[in-house]
């Protein structure tokens, strides 16, 4: 039985000022699946998933999204279809503290009573590993606790697509592994994109690999076969390894 396509872009075309940051993309993200999007810095990727997410609009093509025709719908409505995103930059509510973001969030997509709410909540707070830190003013955590709060407030919308830009970015290493753990755990049951720059991370998580360059694709394919690719060797994965 073939996989459904949960998200899809034909054509997605993004131009600055006659500089084109993404061109022609035709994607595919499988409904369950993990897929890493990876490619050095200016390759076009945070474009690509500003118009995916609706903070960018598309100059043209389109993007589908369970079989619907999103291309012209605002950030706020894409997230009520379930679609949940993270950016490389923290946007939690500095002045909340951590249980309050994350019920925010909750709020906005489940229709349940205070006790509810909260239950979810707690249990997204000690999945992430900070629930010892629940109580805690969110401006006061350190950047990479500020970016776990993030994936929870993402986490208790139980979107059906997870969008997570640079997330271990800041984190410790005993954070990155736990996120790890908790990616391996969302397999199947969230489909997720992750665009991320540690390429252990891609390696651990990722079933599927999109490599974007000069703001088209490359090439795709799973982990095994990115690895081996060239192109992607000269492009990219050859100058992360340098820099390691």
């Amino acid at each position: 039985m073939a996989a459904v396509t949960i998200l899809e872009t034909k054509g997605l075309t993004k131009v600055f000022g006659g500089i084109h940051a993404n061109t022609d993309i035709d994607f595919q993200l499988p409904e369950g699946q993990v897929m890493a999007l990876i490619g050095p810095n200016g390759a076009g990727k945070s474009t690509f998933v500003g118009m995916l997410c609706g903070r960018i609009p598309a100059t043209a093509g389109q993007v589908i999204f369970k079989g619907e025709d999103i291309s012209a719908l605002p950030a706020h409505k894409r997230i009520a279809m379930g679609i949940a995103y993270t950016f490389q930059i923290t946007s939690v509510f500095a002045n909340l503290p951590a249980r309050e973001n994350v019920a925010l969030a909750a709020r906005r997509k489940h229709r349940l009573d205070e006790a509810g709410i909260l239950a979810k909540v707690d249990a997204v707070l000690a999945r992430i590993g900070l629930a010892d830190r629940a109580d805690q003013i969110a401006g006061d955590l350190s950047y990479g606790h500020q970016r776990l709060l993030e994936i929870a407030m993402g986490l208790v919308q139980e979107p059906e697509l997870f969008i997570l830009d640079e997330p271990t970015q800041g984190l410790a290493d005993s954070e990155i592994t736990e996120f790890v753990d908790l990616i391996n755990g969302l397999k199947g049951s969230t489909t997720i994109l992750l665009i991320e720059h540690n390429m252990d991370v891609v390696m651990r998580t990722a079933q599927a690999i999109t490599v974007l360059n000069f703001g088209e694709i490359l090439a795709s394919g799973s982990p095994s076969e990115i690895k081996a690719n060239a192109e992607v060797q000269a492009a990219y994965l050859g100058t992360v390894h340098a820099e390691d």
